[in-house]
């Protein structure tokens, strides 16, 4: 039995790192979500500590992933089946999972409670979104816009760039990002100490 699982059980600290790493999240701060210590989660990635039901669960749980994508369980079943994770009080549904490419959300921002101020920001790359429904207010150097349902807007990354639901309900939109894109708007920022990946770009 245990030769059987060692090929399953082992694929299982590659796959960890690349969600971790695809998600812009440091092993300090996977640790400090998870309550998991930062040399159990790094023996894990390298394959020098026996992954158990008890560490995967939370880990799932973080990714945003069923347990059975940690340990490569084979399915019939082609459908993607991932889940939405929130950022900032923003849901993101992933529509893709490709390391490195083009990836899909579906971005949903709610309500607005009060005034709010757009966090503009501007990294390499370009952007695509498509509002799904409700109206999305787009900052873009000079510009404010408000794009409504069906409409579509592509930009340049490196112009300055906000988003902001103007109300009264939410808006969902889909958005298209390269790994640029993916990163400073989707990805996790350290919240103390130096990033773990030298040379990528800060994210929100």
């Amino acid at each position: 039995m245990d030769d059987e699982l060692d090929p399953v059980l082992a694929a299982v600290g590659p796959r960890l790192r690349e969600l971790r790493r695809d998600r812009g999240i440091t092993l300090a701060g996977l640790s400090e979500t998870t309550g998991i210590s930062v040399s159990t989660l790094s023996r894990l990635e390298s394959g020098r500590r026996r992954p158990t039901l008890e560490l995967l669960l939370p880990l799932a749980r973080v990714h945003g992933v069923p347990l059975d994508e940690l340990v490569g369980a084979d399915t019939a079943d082609p459908r993607v089946r991932l889940r939405p994770f929130t950022r900032d009080g923003v849901e993101y549904l992933p529509l893709s999972r490709t390391p490195g490419g083009i990836q899909a959300f579906r971005i949903t921002i709610p309500p607005p409670r009060g005034h709010v101020e757009a966090d503009q920001r501007s990294h390499e790359g370009h952007d695509w979104l498509y509002v799904l429904e409700g109206r999305l207010r787009l900052l873009l150097g000079p510009h404010d816009m408000v794009l409504k349902q069906g409409e579509v807007a592509e930009f340049d990354t490196r112009i300055p760039h906000g988003f902001l639901n103007p109300g009264p309900g939410p808006v969902s939109y889909l958005g298209l990002f390269g790994p640029q894109g993916e990163r400073a708007h989707v990805r996790v920022r350290p919240t103390e100490g130096r990033r773990e990946d030298e040379g990528e770009p800060r994210g929100r």
